[in-house]
């Protein structure tokens, strides 16, 4: 029983050494395209953050006096700054799982803010406002587009990686499985502008 056992372990080191040149360029080709694919979803996370302190200071100019929500958007979109700091195709899987938690703490933050928004009818038409919501909306769907490309690449690599002999090797040379680029549900959602709803609100505001 012994002597069966150590050959079938033999069998197994032999495979794993008979694939390990293979299957490591295999590996580094497919983990150098889910670092390429980050590369971009930061780039993106990038000019959101960007594009948040205009947004920020145009709510606040309009009178928006919710300090605790403005508060909530600094603190988190600094911890994005922090997190995204460095070069991004040079991230480890557990750096890349800290970024994605810190964006879905911003995106819950942002959200609240444009929830606010909606009960100021006088922001909501201002025409530089607009511009600076759409710009955030247009920056959300590259997101989108950024996240799903990173996914896919994501899940080629790991559905590699996990494969037999395939994760011999990468358990030989320190290939770690890759995080998903989760997203909260809606959470990138722009919120829908209602031009009935602003003359409504307008007329309402000149009647009283």
């Amino acid at each position: 029983m012994k002597k069966k056992h150590f050959a079938l372990l033999a069998a197994i080191a032999l495979i794993a050494l008979a694939n390990s040149g293979c299957g490591y360029n295999t590996l580094v080709e497919k983990q150098q395209n889910v670092r390429a694919k980050w590369a971009n979803v930061e780039a993106t996370l990038q000019r959101r953050a960007d594009l948040i302190p205009n947004l920020v200071a145009a709510a606040q100019m309009a009178g928006i006096q919710e300090q605790e929500v403005f508060g909530q958007i600094a603190q988190a979109r600094s911890q994005l700054l922090n997190a995204t700091q460095g070069d991004p195709q040079n991230r480890t899987p557990e750096q890349r799982e800290q970024i994605i938690q810190a964006n879905q703490n911003l995106s819950s933050a942002l959200g609240r803010l444009l929830v606010l928004v909606e009960n100021y009818p006088t922001l909501r038409s201002n025409e530089s406002f607009l511009k600076l919501q759409d710009e955030i909306a247009g920056t959300e769907n590259r997101i989108a587009v950024a996240r799903q490309d990173y996914n896919a690449a994501v899940q080629d690599y790991n559905t590699t990686r996990n494969q037999f002999p395939m994760v011999l090797v990468a358990g030989l040379f320190g290939f770690k499985e890759e995080p998903y680029f989760r997203a909260e549900e809606g959470a990138r959602e722009a919120p829908r502008i209602d031009p009935n709803a602003l003359r409504r609100n307008n007329a309402n505001s000149n009647a009283r």
